[in-house]
């Protein structure tokens, strides 16, 4: 698994290039005020803030928030107060700094297994693209179920594999399977929904990225290997959401 000063490095190019995040934007529907945490289309926030199910002043914690562009436009659409945590101190400086005063937002550096909030602390928790990344997936959903409030919802994007035994497709890619994982970790409504419009928008992300001039641009370059790499599995993976919520009692 990559360790945090890969996603140091990453979230340091991409910060600084415009470049990179005009394709970002153009693939992925978002506007330019939004910066990309990862492949979430603009239609994919919609989407998880309509799962959330969030009221004016409740609580959304971000997990793997990276720059915090997801999240904040969550809460400003619900009204939340925001906590977003990564592990990578360079996405959560640059989230703090691009975070409106005016919002009820905080970030700091912290990891899935220990997220130091009080238990039932929040009534929503959202995680874009990252679970595949945990070392131990269901010690993860089992700290986010501790601080979820009783009916409290949680919302996770990624990829499951086509075929769990294709070896073309990354390990922790093969691991993933939300239904299961959800359901063991004692969620209850557990829905994985396959999102192949986002999909759809991520290979236009990809396709873009390898055919673009990088000129010395460090965020192009990380993005243009990064799409070669991806696409040579692409068709071997699904793009998913999966809901779920926290039993009542």
């Amino acid at each position: 698994m990559p360790d945090a000063s890969v996603f140091n490095a990453w979230h340091a190019d991409v910060a600084n290039s415009a470049a990179c995040d005009l394709v970002f934007q153009q693939a992925l529907g978002l506007p330019p005020e939004v910066v990309s945490n990862s492949l979430l289309t603009w239609a994919g926030v919609a989407d998880i803030t309509a799962a959330l199910r969030l009221a004016p002043g409740q609580t959304l914690v971000d997990l793997a928030c990276g720059r915090g562009g997801y999240s904040q436009e969550v809460a400003r659409r619900t009204g939340a107060r925001l906590v977003g945590m990564d592990f990578s101190a360079v996405a959560v400086t640059i989230a703090e700094r691009s975070t409106d005063q005016r919002a009820r937002a905080r970030f700091c550096v912290g990891d899935f297994t220990a997220i130091g909030l009080r238990d039932h602390s929040a009534e929503a928790v959202m995680c874009v693209d990252a679970f595949q990344f945990s070392q131990a997936p269901l010690a993860a959903l089992a700290e986010w179920r501790r601080i979820l409030a009783p009916g409290g919802r949680l919302a996770i994007t990624g990829w499951e594999p086509i075929e769990p035994v294709d070896q073309r497709v990354p390990e922790r890619i093969r691991r993933m399977n939300l239904a299961r994982d959800l359901a063991e970790a004692g969620f209850e409504q557990v829905e994985v929904t396959g999102k192949p419009d986002w999909y759809a928008a991520e290979r236009a992300l990809w396709q873009a990225a390898v055919q673009v001039d990088a000129d010395g641009d460090p965020g192009l370059v990380a993005l243009r290997e990064e799409g070669t790499r991806v696409l040579e599995t692409f068709d071997a993976k699904r793009r998913v959401l999966g809901t779920a919520s926290v039993p009542l009692a």
